[in-house]
This record gives structure tokens, sequence and C-alpha cells, in this order.
């Protein structure tokens, strides 16, 4: 029988993630959208000292037989959302491991692992960084076309990285890392693509350009360009050995963690958008009435009902993909249909609050266009709508990518 019951002390953990959301993040929301690239200094500080308080940090691995600890991935799935609820780009913005971490996570040894991650357990704010995206290489991650050179003890970078979430902060202004996915073997194809830490202020790592966006607006995207950047040779991710089954497959290792959280970021927003609606409908009188014929419903009710159950569909995928990776089992296809479910959802979801709310979704005077604009985001990044979605179809006809691309 499934049981969806949160352990209690999870439900306390969501509660305090709840009003940090609603205290520390709502109130500024619209400040650091309009202030791009304003940096919240505050808000880390109390995100930061808050989160040494709660419980395991977000780099922590899960240990067999702990209870909750175990279902660290569906927790984090859980926090996200609510910290999401609150602001998107205050989320994307909090000091911490981040995508650089989920990928030292995923492609790391044990060794490295404890060295480069245990920074973001002690001393003082900071962020980590993936950079894999390239100008001419957006959705086919396989097309990277940096490289990586063995000379000596050290590997030479040289590429160009767009799109990077907190690269600035991760490259400039904290004792974090980027890491870069460059190739070691052009001729080796996917196999020989391989993950690589580069520090903070390491020479050859340049911040070019930081994104002014959509949305998101409180979290910066950065342009990293790597020339002739050298880095330990021991800071290559996992094994040098370039193997037929290697490589790429650490990448889709790291969205196969990231993506949940992706798609529980979607859900954030698009539940902040639904509760809003709810509450103004209630304000004003308007019912929702559950519980009879569909053909006795307002346009207005089906819409709303519609909503709901978007959300929660896409809640569900997310669920089950972050407890499939807890329990030590293959998600590559759940992780996929949840980020491609959540997005689509999210976008829906707070257009339609627009579109219901009329004037008052449209106005500034709200956080109704906001989240309309947040949202559009969980569609693109980590894999876009149609990538996921082939990946989706490719693993349940069992097709290859060059079957079905």
């Amino acid at each position: 029988m499934i049981d969806f019951e949160l352990e209690p002390q999870v439900v306390n953990q969501l509660k305090m993630y709840h009003l940090a959301a609603a205290q520390l993040m709502r109130p500024i929301s619209r400040e650091f959208d309009e202030r791009e690239h304003s940096e919240p200094r505050a808000f880390w500080e109390a995100m930061w000292t808050a989160s040494q308080n709660l419980g395991e940090p977000a780099d922590a691995k899960p240990r067999a037989g702990e209870g909750a600890s175990r279902l660290r991935n569906l927790n984090t799935c859980l926090s996200v959302e609510e910290l999401c609820w609150g602001d998107a780009g205050l989320f994307l913005s909090i000091p911490g491991g981040g995508l650089g971490g989920a990928a030292v996570a995923a492609a790391g040894t044990a060794e490295q692992r404890e060295r480069f991650l245990r920074r973001f357990r002690e001393g003082q704010p900071k962020w980590g960084a993936m950079a894999i995206t390239e100008p001419g290489c957006g959705s086919d991650s396989a097309a990277i076309t940096t490289t990586a050179t063995r000379d000596g003890d050290h590997w030479v970078i040289n590429g160009t990285k767009i799109f990077c979430t907190a690269g600035q902060m991760a490259a400039e202004k904290s004792e974090g890392f980027v890491v870069v996915w460059a190739t070691v073997d052009r001729q080796a194809g996917r196999a020989g693509i391989k993950p690589f830490v580069v520090e903070h202020h390491t020479p050859g790592m340049t911040v070019v350009r930081v994104e002014n966006k959509l949305g998101i607006r409180a979290s910066d995207t950065a342009m990293i360009v790597f020339e002739n950047c050298r880095v330990p040779a021991d800071h290559l991710l996992g094994s040098a050995e370039v193997k037929r089954d290697g490589g790429f497959k650490d990448v889709m290792a790291t969205f196969d963690a990231t993506r949940p959280i992706v798609a529980a970021m979607a859900i954030g927003v698009g539940r902040a958008a639904l509760d809003f609606v709810r509450d103004f409908l209630a304000q004003n009188n308007i019912p929702v009435r559950y519980g009879i014929s569909p053909r006795r419903l307002t346009a207005l009710e089906r819409d709303f009902m519609e909503m709901e159950v978007q959300l929660k569909a896409a809640r569900l995928l997310t669920w089950r993909a972050a407890w499939m990776l807890d329990m030590g089992k293959r998600n590559n296809l759940e992780a996929s249909m949840a980020k491609a479910k959540a997005g689509k959802a999210v976008t829906q979801i707070t257009q339609k609050a627009v579109e219901l709310l009329g004037p008052v979704g449209y106005s500034r005077k709200e956080l109704v266009e906001k989240w309309m604009r947040d949202a559009k985001i969980n569609d693109i990044f980590e894999g876009t709508q149609q990538i996921n979605l082939m990946i989706v179809a490719r693993r349940i006809l069992d097709y290859s990518s060059r079957e079905l691309n």
C-alpha cells in the first residue's frame, strides 16, 4: 500500500521553510526582481544561518536504515517546493552546492565528494555552479566542443559556456567552484566528455557577461570563458579513462538527480499562483463547487479545477522520481517525465492565473505576473520540454538516440 504520510520531523522542517518563504522571501520578491544583479546579502546570511540548523546539508549522502534520512532527495523536493512558493529566483541565489554540487555527487569519487562538498557544510556562504551549455550547443549536450587537454599534472581547459546558474557567484565571489563539462577525446564522441572542478578565481576562467532575463531575476546566469585554464589532474571527477559506457552517462546521472528538483521548483511557483487565485476567489465570494456534475460547473470553476489537477499530477510524478533515486533505482524515465510535466503544467497554470484575474493578474502590484515570468524557465533549463519528451519516448519504446531523434 502506498503511504503518502510525511514523517513528523519532515513536516516540522517544511513549516520552517514555509515560514522563511513567507517572511523572508515574499517581502523582497518584487524588489530583487526589479533590481536584477543586486545581491540580497541580508537574505543570504539569514538562509545560510537557517540551513546550518535544518537537518542534513544538501550534499549529504543518504545511508541505509536511517528512516526519513533515506529519503533525502524526496525531502529536498518538498523543501524546494516550499521555498519556490516564496520566490524561485531568490531560491536559486541561496548559497549552496547547487548544480555543481549535484555533479560532484553524481560523478565524483567518495574522496572527491568529501573534499569538494565539505566546504558547503562549514564556514561562510559559498556557491557551486555547473557549466555545460555552449553557444553552439544547447539541448544537445553531447555536442560539447569545450576541450580539456592533459599537460603533466594538470588539465588545460578551453571553451565558452553560457547560461550558468550562479556562475558569477561560484566563479568570482565565493570559495565555491564551477563544474565544467569538456571533451578529453573528440574522436570518442559522448564517451569523451568529462566533468572538471574549477575553483573560484582560477586563472583563465573569466565571467564575461551576466544575462538580463525574463524571470528568476534575483539569481545570476553567467557566460564564462575558459582560456588556457589550468586545473590539477585530480579535479577531473571520476576516472580519466575514456570508456564507451562512460562520459556522457555522468552528465545524464547528474540530470537524473536535478530534474526532480527543477520540477519541484516549478510546482512551488505553480502553487503560489494557484493559492493566490483561490484566495482571491474566496475574498470576492466566488465559489468553486466540488462534487457536482461537470455540466453544471462554470468555465471559471473548470479552469481552476484543471489547474489543481495538473499541479497534483506533476507533484506525484516528481515525488516518484525523487523516491526512486533515494531507493537506488534508475529514474531516468521518471525524472524526465516529472520535468516535462511540471514545466508544462506551471507554464499553463501561471498563464491561466493571469488570465482569470484580469487586470489584477496583469498588474505589477501583485506577484502573479512575476510568477508567470519565473515559470517559463522550468520548461527550458535542465533539458527543454521537447528534449525530455524525446527521452521519455526513447525509454518507453526502447529506441536509441539514432533511432528516435
